[in-house]
């Protein structure tokens, strides 16, 4: 199957908890080796066959535009600009003016997550997914909470704060044209706790397991793992 063309990553947190490391940047611009965080994640789309990109950007966007321009490797880059703060969902909901195909995978671009791209959307098109998630074994929920799953769907979402291992929203998706267009048309609000928490017994999220490593660089702890896992990779993917 080939593999669809169109992603939006999403670019335009104001990155606070990693502010007193990675002073007046985007955390996607944040310093990885010589080159932003940004381009690994561009890197595994390169890799996985992607053909465009749309970039979904607020603070300090400038920056994320000034280095990547509108290419990046073979990568068509576009950019759907927040004038005022829109949360997960309504950037999403935003960037999705910029893509036509039927699935379009989301990615944060903070978080770095080792995943099969093609597998993943043979996995949603086979099960005819309005939505499919990408969930990463740990051996600690506790920052993250827990997915709760049965038969390879997602049936809840535990909070923050259990411990020991399990299964996480590691915060890839695909979704189809159909839960696109049922976003709500306006405003502030976030796709994991205004969508996918109370839709869950509708949306069904279908379960793909990645085999990781997910690296989230949003604490500094996890920013500097970043430099010792991808800090000697350049232009392609672990």
């Amino acid at each position: 199957m080939e593999i669809a063309t169109e992603a939006i990553i999403l670019a335009g947190g104001l990155g606070t908890r990693l502010r007193s490391t990675v002073p007046d940047l985007p955390k996607p611009m944040a310093p990885v080796g010589a080159r932003p965080f940004l381009a690994h994640v561009l890197d595994q789309l390169v890799q996985a066959g992607f053909e465009s990109v749309v970039l979904a950007v607020g603070f300090r966007h400038e920056a994320i535009r000034a280095h990547f321009g509108d290419g990046y490797r073979n990568l068509v880059l576009r950019y759907s600009v927040e004038s005022e703060p829109l949360g997960t969902g309504g950037a999403i909901r935003l960037a999705c003016g910029q893509v036509s195909g039927e699935e379009v995978f989301v990615l944060n671009g903070d978080t770095y997550l080792r995943a099969d791209y093609r597998a993943m959307l043979d996995a949603h098109t086979s099960a005819a997914a309005r939505l499919t998630i990408a969930a990463c074994h740990v051996q600690d929920v506790a920052r993250y909470g827990a997915l709760e799953i049965e038969g390879g769907i997602v049936r809840g979402f535990r909070e923050k704060g259990s411990s020991g291992p399990g299964w996480i929203n590691a915060g890839t998706y695909v979704l189809g044209r159909a839960l696109r267009e049922s976003l709500p048309k306006a405003g502030a609000f976030s796709f994991e706790q205004d969508v996918l928490v109370p839709e869950v017994g509708i949306l069904r999220p279908l379960v793909f397991e990645a085999d990781g490593p997910l690296i989230d660089i949003g604490v500094p702890d996890d920013y500097a793992r970043a430099q010792e896992v991808l800090g000697g990779v350049q232009g392609g993917t672990l």
